[in-house]
């Protein structure tokens, strides 16, 4: 159909505008969003109106479906790209670590390997099981020993690893470590 004048235009959008409107802020959720697309649907009526005027109606209701889902569909892909930013935002930070915080780390595990190394064979033993993620059932199959008796040998082992840490502290802010 031709386009339509601008007083049959004018009548139909006085006449549709608020209910197309409100199906769209009934649809979209967010009423700045619903006017602009209201405009978008009478935009499209202006420059492509259906062949019969007397099923304007149902025209501008498929219409204003198709583009309220449309603009749903659209917000729905920006935030999961929001996201997906967000959490290579988040590894890319968790892995950029400073070469000063590398050194540290290394020289901590250098001092902790010292301090174990200065613990009795068994206690080394049990304490690297425990925190390399063994179950007290499997450092006990390990160790040959009972059961019950892990829970009190990581208890020890780790009191005598702190006892360690400690004299290495003192014997530090007295300047006697080499």
């Amino acid at each position: 159909m031709e386009l339509p004048t601008t007083e049959i235009f004018r009548d139909l959008f006085y006449t549709h505008y608020p209910s197309v409107r409100r199906k769209l802020v009934s649809l979209v959720r967010d009423e700045s969003a619903a006017e602009d697309l209201a405009q978008e649907v009478f935009l499209r009526l202006y420059r492509n109106p259906p062949d019969e005027l007397n099923a304007v109606g149902a025209w501008l209701h498929r219409v204003l479906t198709r583009i309220g889902y449309d603009y749903l569909n659209k917000k729905i892909r920006e935030q999961a790209l929001l996201k997906k930013q967000e959490s290579f935002k988040g590894s890319t930070e968790r892995v950029s670590i400073s070469n000063e915080q590398v050194l540290m780390e290394q020289l901590d595990r250098e001092e902790m390997h010292q301090w174990l190394n200065e613990l009795s064979e068994r206690d080394r033993q049990v304490l690297m099981l425990r925190y390399s993620g063994y179950s007290y059932e499997e450092i006990a199959e390990q160790m040959e020993i009972r059961q019950p008796l892990i829970g009190t040998l990581v208890n020890r082992a780790t009191a005598r690893l702190k006892r360690q840490a400690d004299l290495h502290g003192q014997d530090l802010l007295r300047g006697n470590i080499q």
